[in-house]
């Protein structure tokens, strides 16, 4: 079994670290808030660690699932960041949704201290995470891929290197842009179904069979339909996702009309007050109260 660290015990990370002690991996987890990681401790074998550094200090892997570009450099490479105790030969793997150009220049601080670094997106959202089967999209070098797939295993049901630093976070944006564009479509369709006064129920289990179907039919067709989205992951989260998306189309040369324009809709939703909500709840836009 592998000595692994965790740092980030929100939605998604505080699962993932449970999978790995259940697994049979050494944990120490650290948390900006200690009193999650103290009540983890006490649901999972494991330790808690008051700084990053201290919860790196003497592992082979070290695992990272924070907020944005800003907190993974907060936890890595500014004082008491994991980097600061990591051994020449260890693993740094981020889960956190960032931009590619983090993941590269991460990389290459991991590389002059001797350490290995993957770029480790998830999809699958908080169910995916409590019930270890996340899709993990991955960017590094293949030696330090090889060493960790196995150990990210406890919690995904597919580990995939898509090439080299950065290439995990830019297939993570592919993720995100097609989402975008699934869930304005079936918000479209769910509306006009009810508007055409069908079951909607209904018409999404039949429709979902076919070549409409998709995961967001599946999970969210019927809730979206009871204007349910007290759930899921956030459409905060997902305009952070979308901007670095929309940059680096900028960079690249890319086009995105349509994730644009839903990155509006969900900024509408965001000056109601609903933030927190569902990414599905792009339907309330079409819904006449």
């Amino acid at each position: 079994m592998t000595e692994c660290a965790f740092v980030g015990l929100g939605v998604m990370g505080y699962p993932m670290a449970g999978h790995l002690a259940a697994a049979g991996h050494e944990v120490t987890v650290y948390n900006r808030t200690a009193a999650k990681a103290e009540a983890w401790a006490g649901e999972h074998p494991g330790t808690v660690a008051p700084t990053p550094a201290q919860a790196a200090a003497g592992a082979e892997m070290v695992f990272v699932c924070v907020g944005n570009d800003d907190d993974v450099w907060s936890v890595t490479t500014a004082d008491g960041g994991v980097l600061e105790s990591m051994a020449a030969g260890s693993v740094l793997v981020d889960h956190t949704t960032a931009s590619a150009r983090l993941a590269q220049e991460l990389h290459d601080e991991a590389a002059r201290r001797g350490v290995g670094f993957i770029d480790a997106p998830v999809s699958g959202g908080e169910s995916g995470a409590r019930n270890g089967a996340l899709t993990v999209m991955c960017g590094g070098e293949v030696a330090a891929f090889d060493r960790a797939a196995p150990v990210i295993g406890a919690y995904a049901r597919a580990v995939t290197r898509l090439g080299g630093p950065g290439a995990g976070q830019l297939t993570k944006m592919v993720n995100q842009i097609c989402i975008a564009g699934l869930l304005q479509g079936l918000a479209e369709g769910i509306d006009f179904a009810r508007r055409a006064g069908l079951d909607v129920d209904q018409v999404v289990d039949v429709i979902s069979k076919g070549a409409a179907g998709s995961w967001q039919m599946e999970n969210r067709g019927s809730t979206m339909g009871r204007r349910q989205f007290d759930f899921g992951f956030a459409l905060d989260w997902m305009r952070k996702d979308l901007a670095i998306c929309l940059a680096e189309a900028q960079r690249i040369g890319a086009t995105l009309p349509v994730t644009a324009l839903i990155d509006q809709h969900y900024a509408r939703l965001q000056r109601q007050g609903r933030g927190r909500w569902d990414t599905s709840s792009l339907i309330e836009l079409l819904v006449d109260d």
